[in-house]
């Protein structure tokens, strides 16, 4: 008899385990469901984070090639411009000394040309 009403009690006991076991269990699948898209969601955006990241980077990349190249471009400008105006000034002297040579030679010659024209006279008529 004591057999009896244990039977029941013991069976009672092992369905209220078996529930308890089923709602351990069930939290468990929803919490390894929530954790994997958690998973999901972390790898996501670490993924879009180097995406980012290397998007940033090719950017400032680029930027610094296109300065970097603005300014030698910049600098050669500068450069040939320089080039160009001093061999500009250079042969503008050149040309207003060998005037001035020119000239100065033209005036002394004619001048040194009076002079002996005049010394030649001066000789043929003592003479």
């Amino acid at each position: 008899m004591l057999s009896e009403l244990s039977t029941p009690a013991r069976h009672s006991r092992s369905l209220f385990i078996f529930k308890v076991l089923r709602r351990i269990l069930s939290q468990l699948s929803t919490q390894a469901r929530h954790s994997s898209s958690a998973f999901v969601l972390n790898i996501v955006v670490v993924v879009v984070a180097v995406v980012v990241v290397v998007v940033v980077v090719v950017v400032v990349v680029v930027v610094v090639v296109v300065v970097v190249v603005v300014v030698v471009v910049v600098v050669v400008v500068v450069v040939v411009v320089v080039v160009v105006v001093v061999v500009v000034v250079v042969v503008v002297v050149v040309v207003v000394v060998v005037v001035i040579v020119v000239i100065v030679v033209v005036v002394v010659s004619v001048v040194v040309v009076e002079v002996v024209v005049e010394v030649v006279v001066v000789v043929v008529v003592v003479v």
